[in-house]
C-alpha cells in the first residue's frame, strides 16, 4: 500500500507581482493625513533632512540679506572658508544650522484640569459634619457614580467593596498595635474593632440618601425614574401630577399613552400633557454638566468660495511649511568625489527623499483639488439651495471622473473638511446613496431626510403626519420612497412615531 507524506522541493517559475514599495506607502499615508497631522509631518522632515528648506515665503527673504554689498562679500568669503563636508555630515546627523531654516519654538498653552463630577461631590461631602468612617463610605459610593451621574452598581456591591479595603486597613492597624506596650494593646484593639467594623447595607442606604441631596439635582440615582423623582423633589413638586405620573405610570409616560393615564388618574388630557412637558424639561443625565469637555477645533483642508457667479475651490494650506531643495546643500552634493561609501549612499538617499517629499505634497494637493472640483460641480444645487438639493454621489463616480482608484478617493476624503458658503462640512458629507424621482433625476438620501425633517417641523401637533402621509407628500414632490424607508430615516433623525408626537 502506498503511503502519502509531505515532501519539500524547490522549483523555478516566472511571474509578475505588483508590490507596494515604502515610498508608495508613505504617499498613501500623506494622502490620508488631515491638515494638522501633515503640518507636523513636514516640520519633522524639515528638521531631519538637510536637503529641505523653507521657501522665501516662510523664511527670511534673500533680498534683505543682499542689501548691503559689503556684508554680502564678507559672507561669500566666509562660505569659502567653511568645511562643507563637515557641515553636511553634521546636518545629516541632526545637528548644526541649515541655510534657510530658522529655529522656531512653538508654545502650547498648559492644560488646566477642571474639577469633574467626583471632585464636585467629594467637596460637598467634606462640608458635612460626618465621621471619618462615614466619609470613607461616601467616597466609596461617589467612586461608583458614572459620568451621567447615576450609581453604576447596586449598594450591595458598594458595601462589599468598602468592606474589602476596610479589612486591609484593619490588618495594617493590628500590625501597629503589636509595637505598643502590653497594657495599651487591649484599649487600642477595642478602638480598632469599633472603627473598622464592617459596613452594613443600612449605612450605605443612609449615605446614598445624603448624596442624592447634593448638587446637581438628580445625582446618585439608581435609574432614570429615581433621577426624575429626585429633581421633582428638589423643585418642591412632591405629590404633584408630574410626580404621580413618574411614580405610578412611568411605563405609560415613556410610551406617551396619554389616554390611559387620563382614564386612570381622572384628569384631563391637557393636564397630563402639561405634566409631561414639565418632566421633559428635567435633566436625564445630570452628571454630564461636570463631564470633561473636548474642544475640537476644525481647520478646513479645502475652501469653496463663490466668485463672479462660479464656485472656486482652494486648498487651505497656508499653514503648511513651504518646502524646497536647499540650493547650498545640493550644490555641495554635486561633487560626489568628496563622499564615498556609506556617506555617499546616505547623501543620495536624503536628496532623493527630499525630492520625493516635495512631489508627494504637491501630488496630494492636486488630487484634493480634483476631487473637490468634481464635488463642487455635482453639488452646485446644494451650495445654492441647501441640503434638500444634495445629489447622490459615490466614491466610484469621483474615481472614474478623475481617473484614480476608488481607495485613493476614500483616503482623500477621510477626515478632511471643507469650508463652504453654507458652513464647514466633512467631505464624506457630500457622499450618499440616492432615490429616484419622477423627473428622472436622483436625489440623495441625505436630502430626503432633510425633507422629512422639514415636513415634521411644519406639521400640526394635534394631527402629526404618519409615515404613510409623509410618503404621499414626498411622492407629490416627485420622490419615490417606501413607507419602511421613511420609518428608517425618521428613526435616524430621532423623530418619534406620529402617535407619540401627538399633542392635545
Amino acid at each position: 500500500m502506498s503511503r502519502l507524506g509531505a515532501k519539500l522541493h524547490q522549483s523555478q517559475q516566472l511571474r509578475q507581482d505588483a508590490k507596494i514599495g515604502p515610498r508608495l506607502y508613505q504617499a498613501m499615508e500623506l494622502l490620508y493625513m488631515p491638515l494638522l497631522d501633515l503640518q507636523q509631518r513636514l516640520k519633522q522632515e524639515l528638521a531631519e533632512n538637510p536637503f529641505l528648506e523653507l521657501t522665501e515665503a516662510d523664511a527670511e527673504p534673500e533680498a534683505e540679506l543682499e542689501d548691503d554689498q559689503a556684508s554680502a562679500e564678507e559672507e561669500n568669503e566666509a562660505e569659502e572658508e567653511l568645511d562643507w563636508e563637515d557641515i553636511l555630515l553634521d546636518g545629516l546627523n541632526g545637528g548644526g544650522h541649515r541655510p534657510g531654516y530658522e529655529e522656531r519654538e512653538f508654545y502650547q498653552p498648559p492644560v488646566v484640569e477642571a474639577n469633574d463630577l467626583a471632585d464636585h461631590l467629594a467637596g460637598q461631602l467634606r462640608l458635612l459634619d460626618l465621621s471619618e468612617r462615614q466619609v470613607r463610605l461616601g467616597e466609596e459610593i461617589i467612586g461608583n457614580i458614572d459620568d451621567d451621574g447615576r450609581l453604576s452598581c447596586s449598594l450591595e456591591v458598594v458595601v462589599a467593596g468598602a468592606n474589602g479595603w476596610l479589612a486591609e486597613l484593619k490588618q495594617v492597624a493590628r500590625g501597629h498595635v503589636q509595637e505598643l506596650e502590653v497594657e495599651e494593646r487591649g484599649l487600642f484593639l477595642e478602638e480598632i474593632e469599633g472603627e473598622f467594623r464592617p459596613y452594613e447595607l443600612g449605612e450605605a442606604d443612609h449615605m446614598l440618601g445624603l448624596l442624592q441631596q447634593f448638587d446637581p439635582p438628580g445625582v446618585a440615582a439608581r435609574d432614570l425614574r429615581e433621577c426624575i423623582l429626585l429633581q421633582l423633589r428638589h423643585r418642591a413638586l412632591d405629590g404633584s401630577l408630574a410626580d404621580r405620573l413618574v411614580r405610578e405610570h412611568f411605563d405609560e409616560l415613556i410610551q406617551h399613552r396619554w389616554l390611559d393615564i387620563q382614564k386612570s388618574l381622572g384628569v384631563t388630557a391637557r393636564e397630563v400633557q402639561d405634566a409631561a412637558d414639565e418632566i421633559a424639561r428635567l435633566e436625564p443625565k445630570p452628571g454630564l454638566k461636570y463631564a470633561p469637555r473636548r474642544e475640537d477645533y476644525i481647520i478646513p483642508d479645502l475652501v469653496v468660495d463663490k466668485i463672479d457667479g462660479e464656485y472656486m475651490v482652494f486648498v487651505n494650506d497656508t499653514s503648511l511649511p513651504r518646502l524646497r531643495l536647499s540650493r547650498a546643500y545640493v550644490e555641495v552634493a554635486r561633487d560626489r568625489n568628496k563622499f564615498k561609501g556609506e556617506n555617499k549612499e546616505f547623501i543620495s538617499s536624503k536628496l532623493s527623499s527630499a525630492n520625493w517629499m516635495i512631489q508627494a505634497v504637491e501630488q496630494r494637493r492636486q488630487t484634493m483639488l480634483k476631487v473637490m472640483n468634481f464635488i463642487g460641480e455635482r453639488q452646485r444645487d446644494f451650495f445654492e439651495k441647501g441640503v434638500q438639493h444634495l445629489r447622490p454621489l459615490t466614491l466610484r463616480e469621483v474615481a472614474d471622473h478623475i481617473d484614480m482608484h476608488e481607495s485613493t478617493v476614500s483616503r482623500v476624503t477621510n477626515e478632511k473638511f471643507c469650508q463652504t458658503p453654507r458652513g464647514v462640512y466633512p467631505l464624506k458629507f457630500f457622499f450618499s446613496s440616492g432615490l429616484s424621482t419622477r423627473s428622472g433625476e436622483d436625489i440623495s438620501a441625505r436630502g430626503v431626510r432633510a425633507k422629512i425633517e422639514r415636513l415634521v417641523d411644519g406639521e400640526d401637533p394635534s394631527r402629526p403626519l404618519t409615515d404613510k402621509a409623509i410618503v404621499e407628500l414626498l411622492e407629490s414632490d416627485g420622490v419615490r420612497i417606501a413607507r419602511r424607508t421613511v420609518a428608517k430615516y425618521r428613526d435616524q433623525l430621532g423623530i418619534l412615531p406620529a402617535r407619540m408626537r401627538r399633542r392635545v
